[in-house]
């Protein structure tokens, strides 16, 4: 099976305008969109649509209609000069817990028929509602993979809707790794991270990371209005939030990641 669960700790680390630090101990879920259905039947603590101890509702991502979510990605593969047919895609997700989630970022991981890396979308949501995708075109073996983009649409109350993103990205394999810096023409204002190691998606190790990291769903949107009080106290000026972006892809360019 390709779905897989990663288990580690997303990381925050803050330069400017004032330095602040946070470590949570998450795990996320590596779901093969092929194998949805599998999953669904073959596991007592995990479900698809539906209400569970673990869940993932295809409501949740991509057009947000419920809609199978295939056609969306190969479509913005397709816009971003990708053609994946029917290749393999992979979605490195928060589950929702108890029927609760919020994923600050999904990573789709988009393969060609031939098995290899074509393409990244980077779906983004903020605690506001809404909703980016960054998407880029991969067109390198390595293993660790690369592009930068210009900063279109508002995350954090404490910066503005400016600067740069570097992802810095290491495929799923027996660890995964997802480092963003973001930086303005001043210089480094935050690096965010996830990495994880891999184990199978049974329903074993799904009840273990239940207990373990219990309500890692809560945890995440606890932990994001927790550390907001914090640089309020730190008196790190707030910003109010502006529209999103008319565009909800942004497309990134093949060469040198610059933006097209």
């Amino acid at each position: 099976m390709r779905s897989a669960i990663y288990t580690g700790h997303v990381a925050h680390r803050r330069f400017a305008p004032k330095t602040h630090d946070l470590r949570y101990g998450v795990y996320s879920l590596l779901l093969d969109l092929d194998e949805l259905d599998e999953l669904e039947s073959s596991l007592r603590w995990f479900s698809v649509d539906r209400f569970n101890l673990m869940s993932f509702r295809r409501e949740d991502h991509g057009p947000r209609d419920g809609s199978p979510l295939r056609p969306w990605a190969q479509r913005l593969m397709k816009n971003a000069g990708v053609d994946i047919g029917s290749g393999r895609i992979q979605l490195l997700v928060y589950p929702r817990i108890l029927g609760y989630g919020f994923d600050p970022l999904t990573v789709w991981y988009c393969h060609d028929e031939m098995g290899r890396l074509a393409g990244v979308i980077h779906e983004v949501r903020n605690t506001f509602g809404e909703h980016h995708c960054y998407v880029a075109p991969v067109d390198t073996l390595d293993t660790l993979v690369t592009h930068t983009t210009d900063k279109v649409f508002h995350v954090s109350p404490f910066f503005d809707v400016e600067g740069r993103y570097d992802f810095r990205l290491r495929r799923p394999g027996r660890s995964v790794s997802v480092i963003i810096d973001y930086s303005d023409a001043s210089g480094p204002l935050l690096t965010a991270s996830f990495s994880g190691v891999r184990s199978e998606m049974s329903d074993r190790n799904l009840l273990t990371r239940f207990w373990s990291h219990p309500l890692v769903s809560f945890k995440v949107i606890g932990g994001i209005h927790w550390e907001a009080l914090k640089l309020l106290r730190k008196r790190v000026g707030f910003r109010s939030k502006p529209e999103p972006p008319t565009e909800p892809v942004t497309y990134i360019a093949s060469q040198e990641g610059s933006i097209r």
